[in-house]
């Protein structure tokens, strides 16, 4: 038995405090990435993860490219993505996101997809050909793959992280305790193993985190444990935000100070990096994790 979000009344419902308040997206830069987005159809994590950085983000001239469409077929109970059944996935897609890398001139690239438990191969292949067609077109720019749970289809795997990225990502989202709530069609111990294995492969590894779910700061420090034990080099934590009134109900808005205690443990236990605070995302300030 599954375990359905809470969605509280509107009285039960927590006032975010100031630390976690951003500015509206605006400006030119903003307005070119916009542009860009919408000329080659491409989808961002920025606007299907209501994400509350996209304002300094796209206002920077940097974005988070979501390929396989916007369509998710998990429904966490976290996440803003649209669930469902996806359509095709467009062939020509890796083109399109190459061009408009080249275009925007960026010089990091953060390239995430939703889940696509449907195909066989879970979109390795196009992940494969995305990867590889940015680097053919624009070889200074350095990648950073933002990949699904695979479902342990490790052939799937080792074909997404083969193309020639700097950085591979997969994102734990919350601690073991609360998986069943968080992340139901996941399962803690087979992201663990995906992570290990991307190590193992010789890629520079990197995850995250939400709290404010309700997890305790015991739960977090034997999550960082956990992930250093697979040789995990970069950590991002922050504050979850609840997408709307049918997802999950924010715990509590855990302060900076907090925050600012899991990033000295984190650095202290042995990660290379990590990024903590309220509004940290795991793209964000992605630039400095390569």
């Amino acid at each position: 038995m599954i375990d359905l979000p809470v969605v509280p009344s509107k009285e039960q419902r927590q006032r975010k405090p100031d630390w976690l308040r951003v500015k509206l997206p605006i400006g030119p830069e903003y307005k070119k990435v916009r542009k860009l987005v919408d000329e080659y159809k491409l989808h961002t994590i920025c606007q299907s993860g209501n994400c509350p950085n996209m304002g300094e983000c796209w206002g920077a001239g940097t974005a988070t490219f979501m390929i396989l469409g916007n369509v998710c077929t998990r429904s966490c109970s976290f996440c803003a993505v649209k669930t469902g059944r996806p359509n095709e996935y467009d062939e020509d897609e890796p083109r399109r996101v190459a061009e408009a890398i080249d275009l925007m001139q960026v010089k990091h690239a953060v390239i995430t997809s939703v889940n696509r438990d449907e195909l066989k191969d879970r979109g390795a292949e196009i992940w494969y050909q995305t990867v590889r067609q940015v680097k053919e077109r624009t070889p200074q720019t350095t990648i950073e793959t933002l990949i699904p749970d695979v479902r342990a289809n490790w052939e799937a795997l080792y074909r997404m992280i083969e193309g020639g990225q700097e950085v591979v990502s997969h994102n734990m989202e919350c601690v073991r305790d609360l998986y069943r709530k968080v992340r139901p069609q996941g399962k803690y111990d087979r992201s663990v193993e995906e992570l290990r294995r991307i190590k193992e492969a010789g890629h520079r590894t990197k995850t995250g985190i939400m709290v404010g779910l309700g997890e305790t700061e015991d739960q977090v420090f034997q999550t960082m444990d956990d992930l250093l034990e697979v040789g995990v080099d970069v950590l991002t934590i922050g504050q979850y935000l609840q997408p709307t009134k049918m997802h999950l109900a924010v715990d509590e808005f855990v302060t900076p100070e907090q925050f600012a205690t899991y990033k000295a443990v984190g650095l202290e236990k042995g990660f290379d990096y990590v990024e903590s605070g309220p509004l940290v995302r795991s793209s964000y300030h992605a630039e400095r994790h390569v």
